[in-house]
Formats: C-alpha cells, sequence, structure tokens
C-alpha cells in the first residue's frame, strides 16, 4: 500500500493580499517615532530624506524581487542565502534577521511606553518604564506561549486597527489651514544625513518578512515583484505625507516626545492626540504581537534544519508552540528594550539590516551565475544594482558608532561560532 502523501502548503496568496503583506510588514513604530529625529538630523530638509531612503531602498527591493521571483520554497532570505552563497551566510543572515526583528521590536517597544505618557507621564520614568515593559512583554509572551491561534487571533485584530488613524491624521493635516509651525533652522551636515538615512532604513525596512510565505503565493514570481515597488510607493508617500504634516503643525518638531500626537494635538486638540497616542500604542503592540508569532518560527525552522541550536526547536507538549523560541524572544527583546531607546534600537535594526542587504546582494550575483537560465523576474541591470547595493551598503555601515558596530561584530562572531558548531555536529 502507498503511504498517503505529506500535506502540503496551499497557494493562495493572491497579488493584491502580497501587496498588503508589503505595507504591513513596514509601517509600525517608525511612523510615529521618527519625525522628530529627522527634525533633529537634517532640519527642514527632512522630506528630502525620505526621498533619498526611498530611492536606496528600491535598489534593495529590486534585489529581493529577483531573488525571491526564483524560489517557490518558505524561508525567504535565510533560503536566498542558503541557496545562493553557502550555508556560512545562510547561518549569517538568519542570525542577523534574528538581530533586525530583536531590535526592531524593542523600538516599538519604547514607543508604546512614550505614547502611554501621554495619557499617564510618569510611564516614562525608569522604574514604572521597565515595568510597563515586563507587563507588556510578559503578557504576549504567555498569549503566544499558550497557542498559535490566540496569537494569531490577537496579531490580526490589532494589524487591521493601525492605520486608520494614520490616514486620517494626513488627510487632516493636507487640509489643515492653520499657520505652518516655526522650524528652528538645522545644519544638515553630512553626519547628519547620514543618521537620518540609517534610521529611515529601519523606516522602510521589514518588507523581507513579506517574502516568507512564498510556499502559500499563487504566482511568486509575477506577485512579489509587483507587490515590493506598489508597497513602497505606498509606504514612501504615508511616511512622507506624515513628516510634512508634523513639520506644518508641530513647532520645534526636533524636541517632540510624542511627534504625531502633538500632530494630532495642533490639528483637534486632546481628542485628536489621545486619538493617534491609541493608534501608536495599537500600532506598536501589533507589531510586537506579530513578530511574537512569526519570529520564533523562523529560529524553529533553523533548529530543524540544524543550522540553529535545537533548544529552539524544542515544542511545548500541551500548547504545541515552540515555546523555548518564543520565551528566549521575548526576554532578549525586554533587554534591548530596557538598555536602550527607541532611536538606538532602531539604528542597530537598520545597521544589522544593511548585513543582511549585503547578503542579498551577494547572492543574486552568484544565482545570476549559476542559475543563468532561470524561470524568474530580471532586475534590468541586475548585477550592476547589486553592485551598487553593496557600496551603499558598506558607506552606511562604516557611519555607525563605536558601540553599533560592536553590536553587529558580535551577532557576527556569534553565527560564526554557530556554524562551526554546525560543522561539528554540535548544534
Amino acid at each position: 500500500m502507498t503511504a498517503p502523501a505529506p500535506p502540503t502548503l496551499v497557494r493562495v496568496l493572491g497579488r493584491w493580499t502580497m501587496v498588503g503583506l508589503v505595507i504591513n510588514s513596514v509601517i509600525g513604530s517608525g511612523i510615529f517615532g521618527l519625525p522628530d529625529d529627522l527634525a533633529r538630523f537634517v532640519g527642514r530638509a527632512a522630506p528630502w530624506a525620505y526621498l533619498f531612503a526611498a530611492a536606496g531602498m528600491a535598489v534593495f527591493m529590486g534585489i529581493y524581487a529577483e531573488l525571491s521571483s526564483q524560489f517557490h520554497e518558505a524561508g525567504g532570505p535565510y533560503l536566498f542565502a542558503r541557496e545562493g552563497c553557502g550555508r556560512f551566510w545562510g547561518i549569517q543572515m538568519g542570525w542577523f534577521i534574528w538581530l533586525v526583528r530583536l531590535t526592531a521590536a524593542a523600538a516599538n517597544a519604547n514607543l508604546f511606553v512614550a505614547y502611554l505618557g501621554e495619557f499617564w507621564p510618569g510611564a516614562v520614568a525608569p522604574v514604572p518604564r521597565i515595568a510597563l515593559l515586563v507587563l507588556l512583554l510578559g503578557g504576549l509572551v504567555l498569549t503566544n506561549v499558550r497557542g498559535v491561534a490566540g496569537g494569531a487571533r490577537l496579531s490580526n485584530f490589532l494589524t487591521a486597527a493601525k492605520l486608520t488613524p494614520i490616514a486620517l491624521l494626513i488627510l487632516a493635516g493636507l487640509f489643515w489651514t492653520g499657520t505652518p509651525a516655526p522650524q528652528p533652522a538645522v545644519a544638515a551636515t553630512p553626519a547628519g544625513w547620514m543618521n537620518a538615512v540609517l534610521a529611515l532604513l529601519f523606516a522602510f525596512g521589514g518588507f523581507e518578512a513579506a517574502l516568507m510565505p512564498l510556499a502559500e503565493g499563487k504566482d511568486p514570481r509575477r506577485d512579489i515583484p509587483f507587490a515590493l515597488f506598489t508597497g513602497l510607493l505606498v509606504i514612501a508617500g504615508c511616511l512622507l505625507l506624515t513628516q510634512v504634516v508634523a513639520m506644518r503643525t508641530v513647532p520645534d518638531l526636533a524636541h517632540s516626545d510624542r511627534p504625531l500626537a502633538d500632530a494630532a494635538r495642533a490639528l483637534a486638540g486632546p481628542v485628536g492626540a489621545g486619538f493617534i497616542a491609541v493608534g501608536a500604542m495599537i500600532s506598536t503592540s501589533g507589531y510586537l504581537s506579530a513578530q511574537l508569532l512569526g519570529v520564533p518560527r523562523q529560529t524553529y525552522a533553523m533548529a530543524e534544519r540544524g543550522d540553529f541550536p535545537l533548544s529552539f526547536g524544542r515544542v511545548h507538549e500541551r500548547f504545541r508552540t515552540p515555546w523555548i523560541s518564543i520565551l528566549i524572544w521575548g526576554v532578549l527583546v525586554l533587554a534591548l528594550a530596557v538598555y536602550g531607546n527607541f532611536i538606538w534600537n532602531a539604528i542597530i535594526s537598520a545597521g544589522a539590516r544593511l548585513v543582511t542587504y549585503g547578503i542579498a546582494c551577494v547572492a543574486l550575483l552568484r544565482l545570476r551565475k549559476s542559475r543563468p537560465q532561470a524561470d524568474a523576474f530580471r532586475l534590468p541591470a541586475g548585477p550592476l544594482v547589486a553592485v551598487a547595493g553593496l557600496a551603499l551598503c558598506a558607506v552606511l555601515v562604516g557611519q555607525m558608532s563605536a558601540t553599533h558596530a560592536v553590536v553587529i561584530s558580535l551577532i557576527a562572531a556569534i553565527g560564526t561560532a554557530n556554524w562551526l558548531a554546525v560543522r561539528r555536529n554540535r548544534v
């Protein structure tokens, strides 16, 4: 008797669903937390920084569009790196994606507390801040350990609720007829521009998460490139317009702790500020919930392949969830959130992303040689674009502070040790 075929994933994700995944994977805390930082870095030139960052991100999205169109399996960037550059770089990609998600989640947790300060100013004091971070992350960890269904329901609810306040703020701000708020002159130095672009790489980043479910896409070869570039247009528009609205409505934006809440206060008074603050808290907690649902599954999958410590692959006997992966993830996010503020974690996340983008550029060059006839989307002048992407990564990584560089180097060393352990069959 022939054994029944194992179940396979169903290809149900269409083109516009993929567009939605890209948008939802990118728009999170950055849109609520960066307007003041951009004003501080480059002053009135902040809108131009968004355009430059969008152009740079288009380079990396083009590279990911070609890579993703060559694969129909789940795995995303980890798979591209493993197939294109070998197991060592696949493991490095896995570790750096983990760092990206950790620091991005920590930035979101910090922003949740900052916007809670709209209702309770004492929330941002050291002791209450730590207690709130423990309660927030502890509750989300418990929900996800107790079952994937509960985590998915919570994530879906929070994701669906987060875009409404952003759209309303943009519409109100564009039609506002009040006197534009004064913004002090800021000298846009080269260092300021580099910090602005690094911060915006955090805001524009995350699209690669939408590439994880390739095995469930109806036609990844055609739909992924469309989704990436359509999503980029929508994302760039939202980020740019919220910056413009904040600069028009918030005096001395560079010193605002809650820039979009202050913009909403100028447009609609305390009610508007409260509405945006709630929206920011929903957006950040939704992002955290989605990350706690998804990222531990990546480390679980890597453990199953033997590319990560086996303990990450342990499943809870009762709840059937990768509880060790979830628990370790939650503890590390808490530690980073307590140690660093929003912008510190955002720039670490951006720096780690640059490493993953650099690996993707190399993967494109190698796959062009090993799969010259692949039935896939071909990025025009792909090798030239990949080399340009590598150069951009090198320039931006070179602008990171010594502290950030130490963290990046430490992760690379851990990834290398992980690879050596795998080779010796000790992982």
